[in-house]
């Protein structure tokens, strides 16, 4: 990929991936779910097995704190339940509720839906080599321990507030 494609290829996933989670919360608005409710239900009703709030939060990509007040609006409106998990008592695990479990068919079929609508034109050829990309890209992302450096060497900020070796002049440009 030319330096210039790759420099777009991250805000434009992030740009997609924005623009379809911003659609389906505008379509689920009429349920009284917020991105991060929706989110989080899917979330639960996928998920196997009990989770816990910390794996939960993990999940999504949030803080602990963060989750914590978000399921107690959830808990206070009965879409979920919270109960002392069986083999730590510090810890609590998060269950749907019923009116989580009715409201579940239609956030599906909303997101099931949405999806075919922006889908539809997407020949399955190409659909698949993309999901075949974005694995690979997630699986890498994931198994990387360290940030390489890039390409011309260190990022770092020196003394002079410049990087890779260029001092900065007075006037804020470069020497």
């Amino acid at each position: 990929m030319a330096p210039a494609q790759s420099e777009q290829f991250g805000p434009l996933l992030h740009g997609v991936a924005r623009a379809w989670r911003l659609k389906l919360d505008q379509r689920l608005k009429p349920l009284g779910l917020s991105q991060a409710k929706w989110r989080t239900l899917l979330h639960l009703y996928r998920a196997q097995g009990d989770l816990t709030q910390s794996e939960i939060a993990s999940h999504l990509g949030i803080e602990e704190p963060t989750l914590v007040s978000l399921l107690h609006r959830l808990e206070r409106a009965g879409w979920v339940a919270r109960k002392t998990a069986p083999h730590d008592r510090r810890c609590k695990t998060v269950h749907l509720g019923k009116r989580a479990q009715v409201a579940i068919e239609q956030i599906n079929a909303t997101a099931v839906n949405l999806r075919e609508e922006l889908l539809s034109d997407i020949p399955p050829s190409e659909l698949n080599r993309c999901m075949e990309v974005l694995e690979r890209i997630r699986q890498k992302a994931e198994t990387v321990d360290k940030i390489s450096k890039p390409k011309g060497g260190s990022n770092h900020l020196n003394s002079n507030g410049a990087t890779n070796g260029h001092v900065r002049s007075k006037g804020g440009g470069r020497e």
